[in-house]
C-alpha cells in the first residue's frame, strides 16, 4: 500500500458515497484528510453518513480526520476551508472534488423524472449541477492551488464519468461532467509549470449508500467499493511521475491494474469500456 504519511488532502461531499471512499482510501494510506461535507446530524438525510463518522473510520485506517461542514455553494465557507488548512497545516499535496447536485429530487408528484427528455427536465437540475458540481469544483481548486504553488507540488482530481463523453439517461448530466472534463484538461494547461498535475477519475458501478438500498435493479457483479476509488487516488498520489498523467480521463479500475491494488474484497473489477457503459 502507498504511503501518504506527511500529506493533507481535501475531499469534498465526503459525508458519504464515493466521497467518504475516497476519505477512507486516503487515510488508510496514512493521510491527514479535511473531510467537508453539509451533513453533520444522522437522520437528516434518507441515506447514513456524517462527516464526523467518515473522519472517524479515517483515524481508524491509520490517518487524521478532521471534518469541516461546507457548504460548497458558500464561496466565503469554501475559502474559509483553504484558509483553515493554510493556518492549521501550511500545507496541501490533494484535492479531490467530488461533491455534486442534481440528484436530489429523482420523484417529484410521483414521477421519475431523471430519464425523462431535457424539454421535460426540471430547470433546478441544471443549476444544482453546475453549481453544486462543475463550480464546486472550479472554486475548491481555485483557493486550493495557491497552497500547491508554494510548495511546487500537488494533485487535483475531479471525480467525473463516462456521460462527459456519451450520452447517458440524462442530457444536463452529460452536460456537467462533459465541462467537469474540459476543467480538468484546460487547468492541466495552467497548472503544469508549478508541478501540480490535474485529472478527471472515472468509477464503474459503485457499491454506494443509494445504489445499495436498490441492490436488487443493479448488476453487482463488477461493482466495485467506494474505497475503491480512494485507493485509485492514493496510488496517484504517490506516482512520482503523475506528471505524465497530468490532463487525462482516467479510469478508477485501469488504474488499480497498472498499480497493482485490489478493492477492499481482494477482487479485481474489470475497467468498464465507453461502449458499454
Amino acid at each position: 500500500m502507498p504511503s501518504l504519511n506527511g500529506k493533507v488532502a481535501v475531499v469534498t461531499g465526503a459525508s458519504r458515497g464515493v466521497g467518504k471512499g475516497v476519505a477512507l482510501g486516503l487515510g488508510e494510506a496514512g493521510a491527514t484528510v479535511y473531510i467537508t461535507g453539509r451533513t453533520v446530524d444522522e437522520g437528516k438525510t434518507d441515506i447514513p453518513g456524517t462527516i464526523q463518522q467518515t473522519a472517524d473510520e479515517v483515524t481508524n485506517l491509520g490517518g487524521k480526520g478532521f471534518p469541516v461542514r461546507c457548504d460548497h455553494r458558500n464561496d466565503q465557507e469554501v475559502e474559509a476551508l483553504f484558509q483553515r488548512i493554510a493556518n492549521d497545516q501550511g500545507q496541501l499535496d490533494i484535492l479531490v472534488n467530488n461533491v455534486w447536485g442534481g440528484y436530489e429530487n429523482l420523484f417529484e408528484n410521483g414521477e421519475y423524472t431523471w430519464e425523462l427528455p431535457f424539454w421535460q427536465q426540471p430547470l433546478w437540475r441544471w443549476e444544482a449541477m453546475f453549481q453544486s458540481g462543475v463550480r464546486a469544483h472550479f472554486v475548491a481548486s481555485r483557493f486550493a492551488v495557491p497552497l500547491m504553488i508554494n510548495q511546487r507540488s500537488g494533485l487535483i482530481v475531479n471525480i467525473s464519468y463516462f456521460a462527459g463523453q456519451k450520452y447517458i439517461s440524462n442530457i444536463v448530466y452529460g452536460a456537467s461532467k462533459a465541462a467537469t472534463d474540459k476543467l480538468t484538461v484546460d487547468m492541466a494547461h495552467e497548472l503544469r509549470v508549478y508541478n501540480i498535475a490535474a485529472v478527471s477519475l472515472y468509477p464503474g458501478l459503485v457499491r454506494t449508500e443509494r445504489v445499495m438500498q436498490a441492490a436488487q435493479f443493479f448488476k453487482l457483479g463488477n461493482s466495485e467499493s467506494p474505497q475503491f476509488i480512494g485507493r485509485a487516488v492514493a496510488a496517484l498520489a504517490t506516482d512520482p511521475r503523475i506528471m505524465q498523467k497530468t490532463g487525462q480521463i482516467l479510469v478508477a479500475a485501469e488504474i488499480a491494474r497498472k498499480y497493482g491494488f485490489a478493492d477492499i474484497d481482494a477482487r479485481q473489477p474489470r475497467p468498464l469500456t465507453l461502449e458499454e457503459v
